[in-house]
């Protein structure tokens, strides 16, 4: 990807999300001890492997989808997950008890039937005092499809799931606000219709505009992302 075109993506907020996500994640796996037994669960093409060099790297995926799905939503195109360590279903892995210092999964609960065999699964893997790292989307579109169970989770979702399983939440953070997820989606609206063939098409792109210029305007956001945000971010302990 050109510079030009990554600084247009960042300007317009599509970027927002991904970038907000993987700063606090750069920050959260830095602060973890060298060495520690890392288990990146759902880890399709590595792309948090170079955040993890300073760990014992294990990645983990069920390897099935290949980039075009059944073609319908958002799709990569391409997706290789050739390097993965452990080729297995999330809530089957084939590790013995407490065998991980940290489990980390980032973007991939809305991928799953069942999130709550992962947690489970997880919670089976963590050694007591061991960190749990997780993302996932509060609203989303339909992307891998057919491999897209959920549009999202709430904090509620988190703090009723948790603690059930042992878990001790040490940080929940939104990521991003209503704001910031508008703004995507209206920057979005021109690419959606023309996707969809949608009549006025050049209306969309006046739309955005007007949005791209409210959206550079200050303003007191007050904690809007009580209202909607583009996910949470979950770092957890095992407590036994």
């Amino acid at each position: 990807m050109s510079k030009l075109k990554k600084a247009l993506l960042h300007i317009s907020g599509l970027t927002t999300n991904e970038n907000l996500r993987q700063a606090w994640l750069a920050k959260t796996l830095s602060q973890l001890p060298s060495g520690s037994r890392i288990l990146d669960a759902g880890a399709g093409e590595l792309r948090n492997k170079a955040l993890c060099k300073h760990l014992d790297y294990v990645s983990q995926d069920i390897c099935e989808y290949k980039g075009t799905g059944d073609t319908k939503g958002l799709q990569t195109g391409t997706w290789n997950t050739d390097a993965i360590d452990l080729v297995c279903d999330i809530s089957n892995i084939p590790e013995p008890d407490c065998s991980f210092d940290i489990i980390l999964c980032s973007e991939v609960f809305e991928h799953l039937p069942d999130p709550l065999k992962a947690l489970n699964e997880f919670s089976r893997l963590l050694k007591p005092g061991g960190h749990l790292i997780l993302t996932a989307p509060f609203s989303s579109l339909v992307h891998f499809a057919p491999y897209h169970f959920a549009t999202g989770f709430s904090r509620y979702w988190y703090e009723h799931h948790l603690p059930l399983r042992s878990f001790q939440i040490d940080e929940l953070k939104a990521n991003g606000d209503w704001f910031s997820l508008l703004r995507q989606e209206l920057m979005r609206l021109p690419r959606v219709a023309s996707d969809y063939h949608i009549t006025l098409r050049p209306f969309t792109y006046i739309l955005s505009g007007i949005a791209f210029l409210y959206f550079l305007l200050p303003r007191n956001r007050n904690q809007s992302y009580e209202l909607a945000c583009f996910g949470w971010h979950v770092l957890a302990s095992k407590t036994h």
